[in-house]
């Protein structure tokens, strides 16, 4: 028979097994945290009503490492990253799914907290959790929690947000400083530094700031995307490849806070292909940049949106940074993965 451990300290891999201590699991602490009236029918499958529109759907996964880090935890990335997908894509997020794969052995403190974040996140970017799941895995098989998440969304935007509508003259904006996930996230495991630092991540839900795009400024908006793994040189290098247009863009124009380039040159790491999870690309026509900027520095997250970049007439799909010094570099795609396990 198995030996289960005193319950409320630790979970075993019979919260896992469908019986009794599942039930316990899922009424004292996941649920409180996250239910609605959807998720309380405790159906298997979440049935909601949208008005005849089209949808948005997308899906990712979270393995961040450590699961609680300055300035969010994995549950509050989870939320946030399943609502940007949605948002950049010109949708309305109504909805998200939340698979958790818990590892025999973590606190029932612990897991706690991070449900709380989630509740929270989801209240603060006004979505529900409508269905999940919950399955135990053995020691040494989960680092804890691993998250999987679904999101749907009522897209608003007029036209489809796409670099196929992209042209030169184009303009490029950023709603603020990059380069905080990745290396918050990072320098939270990396203790044998030997130096303190007041860096936080800046993982947030962007909806909110990029809803009144979509609805405001109309077919001047084409394109928005987050650039979470491999940062913001791999949004600007696919841009260029993908529309086949040169794209330059001007490092002094680049907001970094001043800690931020001196953790990353203490790591040897390129801010430009650091991890981001609150920070938004947005290209627009020229016409539209003036009332874009307006509508993003309305709202707290895009206080420092500025314009860092166009699209020229060449056709060689190159994007190119002016640096500080004047000098001139390729932008290309980073290789691999800087920072694993940061999302």
């Amino acid at each position: 028979m198995q030996t289960v451990e005193p319950r409320g300290r630790r979970i075993v891999l019979a919260h896992g097994g469908g019986g009794q201590l599942t039930d316990e699991l899922l009424a004292g602490i996941i649920r409180p945290r996250v239910d609605n009236p959807i998720l309380s029918e405790m159906d298997d499958s979440a049935v909601v009503s949208v008005p005849a529109s089209r949808l948005a759907f997308t899906t990712d996964s979270y393995v961040v490492r450590p699961l609680e880090f300055p300035g969010g935890d994995i549950g509050r990335l989870a939320v946030c990253g399943t609502v940007n997908d949605l948002a950049v894509s010109g949708a309305e997020p109504i909805g998200i799914s939340l698979s958790l794969i818990l590892e025999e052995g973590l606190e029932l403190e612990r897991l706690e907290r991070i449900l709380d974040s989630v509740g929270r996140t989801a209240q603060e970017a006004g979505v529900q959790i409508l269905t999940g799941d919950t399955k135990v895995v053995a020691r040494s098989q989960a680092d804890g929690i691993y998250i999987n998440t679904a999101g749907i969304g009522i897209v608003r935007a007029a036209e489809p947000l796409s670099v196929r509508r992209i042209q030169p003259g184009d303009v490029v904006l950023l709603n603020g400083p990059i380069a905080e996930h990745g290396l918050a996230v990072m320098l939270s495991r990396e203790t044998d530094l030997g130096f303190s630092t007041e860096l936080v991540s800046d993982v947030a839900p962007l909806n909110g700031l990029l809803l009144p795009l979509v609805e405001q400024v109309g077919d001047g908006l084409l394109f928005m995307r987050d650039p979470t793994r491999g940062g913001l040189a791999g949004v600007l290098a696919e841009l260029a490849e993908r529309t086949r247009l040169r794209l330059v863009c001007d490092e002094t124009k680049i907001p970094i806070r001043a800690e931020t380039r001196y953790a990353a040159e203490l790591l040897g790491l390129d801010p430009l292909e650091v991890a981001n999870e609150g920070k938004v690309v947005v290209v627009v026509r020229p016409e539209a940049v003036d009332r874009t900027l307006k509508l993003l520095r309305q709202h707290p997250l895009g206080r420092q949106a500025t314009v860092i970049g166009e699209f020229q007439d060449e056709t060689d799909g190159i994007c190119e940074l002016v640096t500080r010094v004047g000098g001139r570099r390729i932008i290309q795609k980073p290789y691999g993965e800087q920072l694993p396990r940061i999302c």
